[in-house]
């Protein structure tokens, strides 16, 4: 096996749940160089893939789909805070997620559905709605697995400055 191969390997199997373009700027390799190892070492099954939000995500196959899921969305900042928040606290009604997190409710709202989508909380049939974690013990010990990257927490901070912006806009 190549240095660079066994060098993506390693950093993949320590960063459970980087997405593909973090790879190449963590390591600071090639683009094409990055995409042709990590095809080779998931079809050699030596790391699996999760696709989650339109980005393509890298484990060690130890990993099952759920915790991948999930540990994907622990790399993003909003999402992340919102797993949090559930597992200090228990279930929240999304209207406190969005006050506690000082967040619109629209992106509230947003993270939720794709958290549901995705098995990682669940929202109860009752009125008034909550949100809690699906797997909490689980959760719970991926949260030391993972930080969002500078550039996820670039990417949530924009859309949360765009969802502030048009929520104000529409309550005029």
């Amino acid at each position: 096996m190549t240095d660079t191969r066994t060098q993506i390997r390693r950093h993949v199997r320590d960063t459970p749940g980087v997405h593909f373009n973090q790879v190449g700027r963590d390591l600071d390799i090639a683009t094409g160089q990055v995409q042709y190892h990590l095809r080779r070492l998931v079809r050699n099954d030596e790391l699996a893939i999760e696709r989650v939000g339109g980005r393509t995500h890298y484990f060690a196959p130890s990993f099952d789909s759920c915790e991948r899921r999930a540990l994907a969305f622990l790399r993003r900042e909003t999402a992340r805070g919102i797993l949090v928040r559930l597992h200090a606290d228990g279930p929240k009604r999304p209207k406190t997620l969005a006050n506690d997190l000082d967040l619109a409710r629209s992106t509230v709202s947003w993270h939720v559905s794709a958290l549901v989508e995705n098995e990682i909380v669940e929202k109860s049939a009752d009125r008034p709605v909550t949100v809690s974690l699906a797997r909490p013990e689980r959760t719970a010990a991926l949260l030391d697995e993972v930080s969002p990257s500078l550039p996820d927490r670039i990417v949530d901070r924009f859309v949360r400055t765009v969802d502030t912006i048009f929520e104000s806009s529409t309550d005029h």
